[in-house]
C-alpha cells in the first residue's frame, strides 16, 4: 500500500493508460492476497511486487497490442462484403433446398414428418414420439435414416 502510486505510475509507463494501470495494481494486489506470506526480506518483497506488476502491465501492454491488430471499429464491420448475396450461392442453396425436398419426398410420410418436426421446426424427438405414437428410439432411426438419404442423394446429385 505504501508504494501503490509508484506501482501504478510504473504500470501506467507500460501500458500508456492510468485506468488500466490502477486495474493492474488491483490485479496484483490481488494476487499476492492469495498467496501464503513470503518469507523474503522487506526489500526483496518490494522487487517481487514491482516485478509481478511489470510483468502484468506487458502482459496488458501485448495483449492490447494483439487486439487492436486483428479487430477493427464497429463501423468497419458494417462495411465488409458478404458473398453469401450472389446469385451463384443464391442458386447453389435453391438447387441444394431442391435436392432436399425431393430426397424427403421419396421417404415414407411418418419419416418425413419426423425429420421436418426435428431438423425444421426443433422439436424434441420424445414429443415427435408421443405425436407419432411410437418410441423415441424408433423416432431417432427415423430422423437418422431420413438424414443419410438426403446425404446419399446430394453425393449422387453431385456426381
Amino acid at each position: 500500500m505504501d508504494n501503490r502510486s509508484i506501482l501504478v505510475k510504473t504500470a501506467a509507463r507500460i501500458t500508456g493508460c492510468h485506468s488500466r494501470a490502477e486495474d493492474i495494481v488491483q490485479d496484483a494486489f490481488l494476487r499476492l492476497a492469495g498467496m501464503p506470506k513470503l518469507a523474503l526480506p522487506l526489500k526483496a518483497r518490494g522487487n517481487y511486487v514491482f516485478r509481478i506488476v511489470r510483468n502484468l502491465a506487458i502482459d496488458s501492454y501485448r495483449k492490447q497490442a494483439m487486439e487492436q491488430k486483428y479487430s477493427g471499429s464497429e463501423d468497419e464491420g458494417l462495411n465488409i462484403a458478404t458473398h453469401d448475396d450472389t446469385p451463384e450461392s443464391i442458386s447453389i442453396y435453391q438447387q441444394t433446398l431442391n435436392i432436399i425436398d425431393t430426397a424427403l419426398n421419396e421417404l415414407p410420410p411418418r419419416t418425413q414428418y419426423a425429420f421436418k418436426r426435428y431438423r425444421v421446426y426443433g422439436i424434441q424427438q420424445k414429443d415427435i414420439a408421443k405425436e407419432l405414437g411410437v418410441s423415441p428410439t424408433l423416432v431417432n432411426f427415423m430422423i437418422r435414416d431420413a438424414l443419410v438419404h438426403c446425404r446419399k442423394t446430394m453425393k449422387m446429385s453431385q456426381n
